[in-house]
């Protein structure tokens, strides 16, 4: 399966960022200065309580 990774609009210009791509189950992320290092699977649930967490600390 090729994943289609893809930075958040907010990240743009900087260099420390989780890559995000969707998969069927819920998503995977990587660090985007080491891609080759391989990603991280999330189900649906815990991408859900990720990305709610990330935007409770978001300014």
């Amino acid at each position: 399966m090729l994943l289609e990774f893809r930075k958040s609009s907010y990240s743009s210009g900087h260099e420390n960022c989780v890559e995000v791509a969707d998969l069927p189950t819920g998503a995977a992320i990587r660090d985007s200065k080491h891609p080759e290092s391989g990603f991280l699977p999330l189900g649906a649930a815990e991408w859900t309580a990720f990305a709610r967490l990330v935007a409770a600390e978001a300014p």
